[in-house]
C-alpha cells in the first residue's frame, strides 16, 4: 500500500534519482550525493510558494516510489478560472503497471478539485508514447498542441 505526501528536503535525492530513471531524464539530470545546489535551490522556492506543491508516493516503509508536481495557476480565460498543472511525474521502474501512477494522478486531481480548479493539465513529452497512453486512459484528451523554448 502506498501513501502520498508533501516531498520534504530530505527527499530530494531520492526524486532526482526517479527523475533521472528514464533516457530523457537521464540526460538532464546530475545525480550526486549530496544533491546539486540547484535542486536545493528549486525546492526552497517550491515549498515558499503556496501554488506550488511537490509531493511523493511512499511505501509502507516509508521508501519513495514516486514523485510529481502540482501547480495552481490562477487565469483569467474562463471566466477566472482556475487550473491544475501535473510535471514531473515518475513512479520507480519496477512499480510501473502496478496502478500506482493512477492512484498518484487521481490523488493530484483530488488536491486540485480541493482548491477549486475546473481543468487540470499536464504534459508528456511526444516520445514518451507509453505515457501518453497512460494519461488518456485516465481521461486526458490532446486537446492543444504544447510548445517549448529553451532559454
Amino acid at each position: 500500500m502506498h501513501s502520498f505526501r508533501l516531498a520534504r528536503q530530505s527527499d530530494l535525492a531520492a526524486i532526482v534519482r526517479l527523475l533521472a530513471d528514464d533516457d530523457l531524464g537521464g540526460a538532464r539530470e546530475i545525480v550526486t550525493d549530496p544533491v546539486d545546489p540547484s535542486y536545493l535551490s528549486a525546492f526552497a522556492a517550491i515549498e515558499a510558494d503556496a501554488n506550488q506543491l511537490l509531493a511523493v508516493a511512499v511505501d509502507a516503509a516509508g521508501e519513495l516510489a514516486g514523485c510529481l508536481q502540482l501547480s495552481f495557476l490562477p487565469g483569467l480565460s474562463r471566466t477566472g478560472m482556475w487550473r491544475g498543472q501535473i510535471e514531473s511525474v515518475r513512479i520507480a521502474r519496477e512499480l510501473r503497471g502496478s496502478g500506482l501512477g493512477a492512484q498518484f494522478i487521481e490523488w493530484a486531481i483530488a488536491q486540485c478539485v480541493e482548491r477549486g480548479c475546473g481543468l487540470v493539465q499536464l504534459t508528456s513529452d511526444k516520445t514518451r508514447a507509453d505515457s501518453i497512453r497512460f494519461y488518456e486512459k485516465l481521461g486526458f484528451v490532446a486537446s492543444h498542441e504544447g510548445l517549448k523554448r529553451t532559454l
